[in-house]
């Protein structure tokens, strides 16, 4: 059988919009903690202030009804509140992470049709915002005096209007804005409070970037149950260990955790006692099944931003006798799966084939872009109900013989690494586009946390250096999507069809990265760093530039490399800032700021 689908268990249109579940929970338990994080709780019923006040501030501002209101913000309180009181406008949310470059906000902003932006001191203040654009700083008093009572504004949602838009990165080298509406967003809220029995007495994590699509996922069903939603500080997302640490001491009951980082904290030791009883992971194909001591459910799951992040789930029993990675479950409620020939029609049980979404789950459309919306939102011709769409992965998978789905693959040039999806094609556009570069192809190397960006350089003519590619990059991708190193060739490998032979491009090198003249350490603290680097990788010369995944590193080189670290400078390094920035220069700039950050302390 092909077809699965879970049936909707309510009617079209029966759930509430998210805004208004959540003000009954207001109403319901003022009490009760809504947010904890930042050394900081919010009740329910300060909540409701803090978002009827920005409400105020929108409605002033101009906001109304489907209009789009950018927030550049970092996780806290405050992001929650602004998004909720723009969608108790009846406008949408875009969520922009703070660390975005400014020309990558500005290009959002313009497609998504911004009417207004919300964020605090400090972030977004080297972005030149648009005049149209109207500039709310929440930590910033009103700027305008007003005897116009508008505390009882609220504009019911309807179930199709534009709930929020979120940019993924893009074939063409543009990102693409997919709109989900409010219907789509309370299916996923009923579908996850019901499936993981979601109640008043559960502590949710909130870990992805507020830009990733997770993180709508973690916050709105927590309010809707009325439990309380705990934001991780920054070191906690990115290093396994001080993220379990948190969640214990937290007493996290259910927590989403990017894949790479789920299967470290499989791999760890956890007190039987922890609360934790849900890990819920997705993002990339989980490799490895959990432990049987393990005192939590591991539960996998999958989905893409145009399906309202999960269209599969389903938990993940231990099995060391596997020979296959885990499936990535079943169809949730609202949503069905399909895997299809390139004709449309269905495989055989056990057959590969690429798979296809439907059912109520389904995103608007691509923002200003009806082209693509009708190359990957096709009619369903399984589903005679007018309207009925599917949707196009691009991933394969075949159903197993239990119902499951198992992953099995991409048909294109797309990729996830740490979660995000990255299309290496908008990778290869942002190189390009810089003056001295003929021509380039990105592919990516490694497997899990390893897995890395390599963009291999051809130049059109004029020399350059690599770090000025580099910085030219960093100036309109996020830090996720810049390649780990940039290999110069004379030409790009081709094959019989006169496409990049991408198995011929060479493995890197010092060499082939552009970095024949090795930088010797250059102050104390890299010298320290370079000889423990040395002594690990067995490598006499190391460079301060050069790529320590290169020379040999692995997952439990950086993992013995940061408990090095932490025994000579008495600091903390993140594991995820070892595989973002695999250099010894890049690692003593981090121990430099931690050194001068201890002594302010001290001396404060």
């Amino acid at each position: 059988m092909t077809l699965r689908k879970m049936p909707d268990r309510h009617g079209s249109d029966r759930i509430a919009p998210v805004p208004a579940l959540i003000y009954d929970r207001m109403r319901a338990q003022p009490n009760a903690i809504a947010i904890s994080g930042g050394h900081r709780e919010f009740t329910y019923r300060q909540l409701q202030n803090l978002t009827n006040e920005i409400r105020q501030r929108l409605w002033l501002a101009g906001v109304r009804k489907n209009d789009v209101v950018a927030l550049l913000m970092g996780p806290s309180p405050e992001f929650v509140a602004a998004a909720l009181a723009v969608l108790s406008v009846g406008a949408a949310y875009l969520p922009i992470a703070k660390n975005c470059p400014a020309e990558r906000i500005l290009m959002m902003m313009a497609d998504s049709g911004t009417r207004c932006l919300i964020s605090t001191s400090g972030t977004g203040d080297e972005i030149h915002i648009p005049p149209d654009v109207f500039h709310i700083k929440l930590d910033q008093g009103l700027a305008w005096p007003t005897t116009e009572d508008v505390s009882s504004v609220y504009v019911e949602a309807e179930p199709g209007s534009l709930a929020y838009l979120i940019y993924t990165s893009g074939s063409t080298g543009i990102p693409k804005g997919v709109e989900i509406s409010h219907r789509s967003l309370s299916y996923l809220v009923d579908w996850h409070n019901r499936a993981f029995s979601i109640t008043q007495e559960d502590r949710t994590s909130q870990i992805a970037s507020l830009s990733f699509d997770a993180a709508v996922w973690e916050i709105w069903p927590c309010l809707v149950a009325g439990a309380t939603l705990c934001i991780a500080e920054d070191a906690e997302r990115k290093d396994a260990n001080r993220l379990r640490k948190w969640l214990q001491n937290e007493r996290i009951t259910v927590a989403f955790v990017p894949t790479v980082l789920a299967e470290e904290l499989m791999a760890m030791t956890w007190r039987q006692t922890a609360a934790l009883r849900l890990l819920l992971t997705g993002g990339e194909a989980l490799r490895a099944y959990p432990p049987r001591n393990l005192p939590f459910t591991l539960v996998n799951n999958y989905g893409l931003t145009e399906c309202t992040v999960v269209s599969t789930s389903a938990p993940v029993r231990p099995n060391h006798t596997s020979s296959t990675r885990p499936p990535i479950g079943f169809p949730i409620d609202y949503a069905e799966v399909h895997i299809l020939r390139q004709d449309l029609t269905p495989v055989a049980p056990g057959e590969t084939g690429e798979i296809y979404i439907g059912g109520s789950s389904l995103a608007l459309r691509y923002r200003n872009r009806a082209d693509l919306t009708a190359e990957k939102f096709i009619p369903n011709p399984f589903d005679k109900t007018p309207g009925a769409r599917l949707f196009r992965t691009g991933d394969l998978g075949k159903i197993l013989d239990d119902g499951q789905i198992q992953f099995a693959g991409r048909l294109d040039n797309q990729v996830k690494i740490r979660g995000f999806r990255i299309e290496l094609a908008e990778v290869e556009a942002a190189i390009v586009r810089h003056p001295a570069v003929g021509q380039c192809a990105v592919t990516t190397r490694g497997e899990g946390i390893e897995k890395q960006i390599i963009a291999y350089v051809v130049p059109a003519g004029v020399k350059f250096g690599i770090d000025e590619v580099r910085r030219f990059v960093g100036n309109a991708l996020p830090d996720y999507m810049i390649p780990s190193d940039f290999v110069l060739l004379d030409r790009l490998p081709t094959n019989l069809n006169g496409k990049v032979d991408f198995a011929a491009l060479p493995v890197p090198s010092r060499a082939l990265a552009g970095l024949e003249d090795k930088v010797a350490p250059r102050t104390e603290i890299e010298r320290q760093i370079a000889s423990i680097v040395g002594g690990l990788l067995k490598v006499d010369e190391i460079g301060v530039e050069d790529n320590l995944f290169l020379l040999g590193g692995h997952s439990l080189f950086a993992a013995q490399l940061i408990a090095r670290l932490r025994e000579q400078f008495h600091l903390e390094v993140q594991l995820l800032s070892v595989f973002e920035s695999p250099t010894i220069a890049n690692l003593a700039a981090l121990i430099k700021d931690g050194v001068t950050a201890r002594s302010a302390r001290a001396a404060g």
